[in-house]
């Protein structure tokens, strides 16, 4: 089955290699569509650039994201599921083809799509040629040009109906979903099972510094989100210190004290890290800064510093015993 439609989209042309089933999808904002894609050459050979089934996962898009390659989602919503088409898109669509295409080579890769890219204004990257790291991306790149690709969609699905990953979520739906995780992060604590809480209140926090990049620093929509950031820190924070993490710990709350360096339990939590790994006169400072700043934690302050007095002088004595004759001449 082949039939040519011009889309009402001025450089694009379409051949349906195989009908699909149902009405046209009605694609809104949030809804993710799953297909798979191969981007070709417009040239004799139909030179292969790109094929996702070689990566053996499909694609998938969120509409209304700004993927960077708009044209996609046009195509793709004049398809029906299970439909093969082939779109010729003229260049004015496929400008951006390269930047896009390494992005999804570096993710395939198990690399970060980001890996050295220049933070520069959007109007100095575009007047400014930087390589992609493959050679016929380079090409499409300095050299814009027609390509075709073919589609096979496989479903549609409206936002209510998967669960979608916090970078996909409005401001709204990111600001619903911090109780939620933080809720079920605290269940998972009182099971005991830290690695699956830690990523609760990692995902959370997650989706407030996503909200407050757009916030102004230090002002109130920043202030009220970085007061839900907070106790999430502090939450995963002691999830890490029951797991051994203590490395962990000490980069986050020492991270969370740089910004507010009167909080009691991040002292604590990085007293107890650095206790852990040894680091006697830091725990102690921490220790003491604590109780210093909340009496009401002056028992459990002491209690540690105990603690932490006998591991030293037990460490001390085994230390001793290990190193007992080390520098003494051998007999006979």
């Amino acid at each position: 089955m082949e039939e040519t439609y011009l889309l009402n989209v001025e450089g694009v042309k379409k051949k349906i290699l195989h009908g699909g089933q149902g009405e046209l999808p009605k694609l809104q904002d949030g809804s993710k569509i799953t297909f798979h894609f191969q981007t070709l050459k417009d040239d004799f050979e139909r030179t292969v650039i790109d094929d996702s089934r070689e990566a053996g996962i499909p694609m998938e898009i969120i509409v209304g994201k700004m993927f960077k390659l708009e044209i996609w989602e046009t195509l793709l919503s004049s398809m029906r599921a299970g439909e093969v088409a082939e779109f010729w898109c003229d260049t004015i669509h496929t400008g951006m083809y390269a930047l896009v295409s390494r992005g999804m080579r570096r993710i395939a890769e198990g690399r970060d799509p980001l890996e050295g890219q220049k933070h520069r204004c959007g109007m100095g990257n575009m007047f400014d040629y930087h390589s992609t790291g493959y050679d016929d991306l380079d090409e499409l790149q300095r050299m814009p040009q027609p390509l075709i690709f073919i589609m096979e969609l496989f479903r549609v699905e409206e936002p209510s109906a998967y669960k979608r990953d916090t970078w996909a979520m409005s401001k709204e739906e990111k600001l619903a979903a911090v109780p939620v995780l933080h809720s079920e992060g605290n269940r998972l604590v009182l099971r005991k099972e830290f690695r699956q809480a830690a990523a609760k209140y990692q995902e959370a926090v997650i989706c407030l510094r996503n909200l407050q990049a757009k916030e102004k620093p230090w002002e109130d929509g920043w202030l009220k989100l970085e007061s839900l950031v907070t106790p999430l820190v502090l939450n995963y924070c002691q999830c890490q210190l029951e797991l051994g993490e203590y490395y962990e710990v000490l980069e986050h709350t020492t991270e969370l004290l740089q910004k507010h360096n009167e909080n009691a339990k991040a002292y604590f939590k990085r007293a107890k890290a650095h206790a852990a790994v040894w680091n006697e006169r830091e725990a102690r400072e921490d220790f003491l800064r604590v109780a210093h700043l909340d009496s009401s934690m002056a028992a459990a302050v002491k209690k540690e510093l105990k603690q932490l007095g006998e591991r030293m002088r037990k460490k001390h004595v085994e230390d001793q015993k290990r190193y007992k004759g080390l520098f003494q001449p051998r007999q006979g």
